[in-house]
């Protein structure tokens, strides 16, 4: 996969801790930086999938939840 520069600042005490990670795990910035953008996508995606599902599931069974619920 094709992989493109990028430039971002954060805040000096979240680098140094980036960069202890890279180091205790062995991997590099990079890698954590595609790891976390990757699941950071996933679960901004993922979210509105589940909360629609979760309301559809609740009006299906609207009825059964007011019967448990007494």
């Amino acid at each position: 996969m094709a992989k493109i520069k990028i430039s971002s600042k954060v805040e000096q005490s979240e680098w140094e801790a980036l960069q202890a990670i890279a180091s205790e795990s062995q991997q590099s910035i990079s890698g954590l930086l595609t790891e976390a953008v990757a699941d950071y996508v996933r679960k901004r995606r993922l979210r509105p999938a589940v909360l629609s599902h979760l309301e559809d599931s609740m009006n299906e069974n609207e009825e059964l939840g007011r019967r448990l619920a007494s």
